[in-house]
C-alpha cells in the first residue's frame, strides 16, 4: 500500500511537470508565431508604403520626365512590347477606390512576392496591351475587401507609362484548376484572382475570379 502511495505522488509530480513544460513550450510556440505573423505584416506594410510612394512621384510627372524617372529606376524600356518585368520586380499599382484597396504589383505570383504585395501571372498581357492581365493576392492581406465587389466598380491600374481603367463585367467562384480564365482575350481585359471562402482557414479550396474590361483603349 506504501509503494503504490508513492508510486501515485511520483505520478502525479511527473504529470504536473510535464504539463508545466508543455504549457510553456506551446506559449513560446504562440509567441514566435506571433512575432513572424507580425514581422510580415509590417514588412509588407513598409514594402508597400515605399513602393506607392514611387509610384504616386510617377504618375504626377508629365511624360518626358515619367520616362526618365523610369530609367533612373530602371524599370522601363522604350516600348511596352520590350518591357518584360523580372521576377519579383515591381512595376504597377492596383487600385479599387469604392473598396478602398491600393497594391503594389510585383512580377510573379511566389509565396515571397505575395507576401509583400499583389502579384502579376507570368505570360499574361501587361497593362496597356491587348489581351487578359491577370493578378492574384490573398485574400486575407491584400484582396481581403474584394468579395465585395460590384458590377461596374472601377479599377485603375498605375504603370510608369500610364493608367489603365477598366470597369467590372462579372464575378465568379471557380475550382483552382481552371486555367481557362487565364486565356488570352482578343479586348484588353483584367482578371482578378484570390483564394475562396474569404473566412476560410487554411488552404481554401475555391477561387474567387473578378472579370473587368478595359475603358478605353
Amino acid at each position: 500500500m506504501k509503494i503504490r502511495v508513492q508510486w501515485r505522488k511520483f505520478s502525479d509530480a511527473h504529470a504536473r511537470k510535464v504539463l508545466r513544460w508543455a504549457e510553456a513550450g506551446f506559449f513560446i510556440a504562440g509567441c514566435v508565431t506571433l512575432g513572424f505573423c507580425v514581422w510580415i505584416y509590417f514588412e509588407a506594410e513598409r514594402y508597400q508604403a515605399s513602393e506607392s510612394g514611387q509610384f504616386e512621384n510617377a504618375a504626377s510627372f508629365d511624360p518626358a520626365a515619367r520616362t526618365e524617372l523610369a530609367l533612373k529606376l530602371n524599370r522601363a524600356l522604350p516600348s511596352i512590347k520590350e518591357l518584360r518585368p523580372e521576377a519579383g520586380s515591381p512595376f504597377s499599382k492596383i487600385e479599387i477606390p469604392r473598396l478602398g484597396i491600393s497594391v503594389v504589383v510585383l512580377e510573379g505570383t511566389e509565396p515571397k512576392y505575395l507576401r509583400l504585395g499583389a502579384g502579376h501571372m507570368p505570360g499574361t498581357a501587361l497593362p496597356g496591351e491587348r489581351g487578359n492581365v491577370a493578378i492574384a493576392a490573398h485574400r486575407d492581406t491584400f484582396f481581403r475587401n474584394l468579395g465585395q465587389i460590384q458590377r461596374q466598380d472601377r479599377i485603375t491600374l498605375t504603370t510608369l507609362r500610364g493608367s489603365f481603367a477598366y470597369s467590372v463585367e462579372s464575378t465568379q467562384i471557380v475550382d483552382p484548376t481552371a486555367v481557362e480564365v487565364l486565356q488570352p482575350t482578343e479586348q484588353p481585359t483584367l482578371t482578378l484572382i484570390t483564394c475562396y471562402p474569404f473566412w476560410y482557414i487554411g488552404s481554401a479550396p475555391k477561387r474567387f475570379v473578378v472579370k473587368a474590361r478595359q475603358e478605353s483603349y
